[in-house]
């Protein structure tokens, strides 16, 4: 049928362009977008006509046809409007040219508003043009793009069908626009680092690589963009901030796409619980922008972000969640009390061990905002210890709707304890782990020339869009995320 739809439309446009028409013209010239010609309307009365006549363009995506008169409204990217035509106003070889027109055609229009008998803004069509014939009928007769695969490898298709996804990417700019603001008014520098690197560093991940013919080196699209921002902060730039995309060579999910969009903040003179009080006036802020206060809705519960939020160490959240003793417990009784529990565990050190549970029995169960704070530095190699303390770091994560939305960090300033943890991140490497990172002698040689004390914090831009826009999947808040060719089976 599809087939047949597009062979017809086809067969209109060979028929134009033997007329003299061109079905793409290379430009229109618009008095108004829709939105602006409806606020333009909004005083009219039921049968009274504006003076001045507007002249709008947009998509057709809907037609009613009632002989010598026709109905059709017109969409653009502000809104959507009703075009009135008539046969004594356009003339018949107009008026049957217009109503010829396919659902999914672009189409200028210039006359006057006025207000039908049913109240409904519209344009009485005194002229019109063609300005992009579309070849292909829209998704299912216009009634909305549902198969959800089809959806995401044609977000065109999915963004005219579904009024509901448009309102969500439009939520997501206006998301990062606040947040670029509540940095910029704070004094933070925005900047620019390289997303192809030498050594991708500054996350435990695995990443892409790729090659450069004239330097004839592999290059590596990074994993994060912490250890180049705080080159910066070491050169004299106290508030950076770097809003971009990292990548990462691992598995795709509800939470997990290959390329993401992270917001990571560098602070001299602060810490992680500085951190703490910047995530919380900024995503209060982006909550307050969106829903016009700290409630919101995610997958069903109703979240409030008001601060101050609930701050718990990483070892009490697992002793609360399992309801065994994890506090100075050892390596041999948390395996023991797990195993109780019927937990599958992993080898590793009893940091690792820790955050597998964490990751395991906690992670879903934080709704409301959390920060989950002093994690092992097995699992921080770019954290600062904890006062008094030799295998705890101060890093933590927060936690909102049963997912991590931002990482933090009191920054390793000291050079020599950096290198040692680099050391044992490249043997872990060595070893077979391609997630660890390796030596990155051109940080150290900028961190030996003295950093001052720093907080660091990396927010996920994509879960963050997830939680204020009520979306379950990070693949309905990018644009254009990672799908499996047509031609790969599952």
């Amino acid at each position: 049928m599809s087939d047949a739809l597009s062979e017809a439309r086809r067969h209109k446009l060979a028929t134009l362009r033997q007329a003299g028409i061109d079905p793409f013209p290379a430009r229109f010239a618009r008095s108004h977008d829709i939105a602006s010609a409806c606020h333009r309307g909004t005083a009219l009365a039921v049968g009274e006509s504006s003076e001045e006549p507007v002249t709008v363009a947009g998509r057709l995506v809907a037609m009613r046809s009632m002989g010598k008169a026709a109905f059709l409204d017109l969409r653009d990217g502000t809104g959507q409007i009703q075009l009135h035509a008539a046969v004594d106003q356009l003339g018949e070889d107009a008026f049957r040219a217009l109503v010829d027109c396919d659902i999914g055609d672009f189409l200028g229009a210039h006359g006057a508003l006025f207000r039908t008998k049913r109240g409904e803004l519209s344009v009485a069509v005194q002229r019109w043009e063609l300005l992009s014939k579309s070849l292909r009928p829209l998704p299912e007769k216009w009634h909305g793009l549902r198969d959800v695969e089809l959806r995401y490898r044609h977000r065109s298709l999915d963004l005219i069908s579904n009024d509901e996804v448009r309102t969500a990417f439009r939520q997501r700019s206006r998301m990062i626009s606040v947040l670029r603001r509540f940095l910029d008014e704070r004094g933070f520098l925005e900047v620019e680092t390289p997303i192809m690197q030498p050594l991708a560093g500054g996350a435990s991940a695995r990443p892409f690589v790729t090659h450069h013919n004239t330097l004839d080196v592999d290059l590596y699209l990074r994993v994060a963009k912490e250890l180049y921002l705080k080159r910066l902060v070491i050169g004299g730039f106290d508030r950076v901030y770097e809003l971009g995309r990292d990548f990462r060579n691992e598995g795709v999910s509800t939470q997990h796409n290959p390329e993401f969009t992270m917001l990571e903040i560098y602070e001299a003179y602060s810490d992680y619980s500085g951190m703490m009080t910047l995530a919380e006036e900024m995503v209060t802020a982006c909550a307050k922008e969106l829903h016009g206060g700290t409630e919101i809705e995610f997958v069903g519960r109703r979240i409030d972000l008001a601060p101050p939020w609930r701050r718990v160490t990483l070892e009490e959240a697992v002793e609360d969640a399992m309801g065994v003793a994890v506090i100075d417990a050892s390596e041999e009784d948390l395996r023991g009390a797990a195993q109780a529990k019927g937990m599958e565990l992993p080898g590793g050190t009893r940091g690792e061990l820790l955050a597998h549970l964490f990751e395991t029995a906690v992670e879903e169960t934080l709704i409301s905002p959390t920060f989950v704070c002093d994690y092992p530095v097995d699992v921080s190699p770019l954290a600062k210890f904890k006062q008094g303390s030799g295998d705890t770091v101060e890093r933590f994560e927060l936690f909102i709707g049963g997912m991590e939305v931002a990482n933090a960090f009191t920054e390793l300033n000291d050079p020599d304890d950096q290198r040692r943890r680099f050391e044992a991140q490249d043997l872990l490497r060595q070893q077979g782990d391609d997630e660890a990172q390796r030596i990155d002698e051109d940080f150290l040689f900028a961190l030996e020339h003295g950093m001052p004390p720093t907080g660091g914090i990396g927010v996920g831009i994509d879960r963050l869009a997830m939680l204020l826009t009520d979306s379950p999947s990070i693949r309905d808040v990018i644009l254009f995320p990672a799908v499996r060719p047509k031609d790969k089976p599952a």
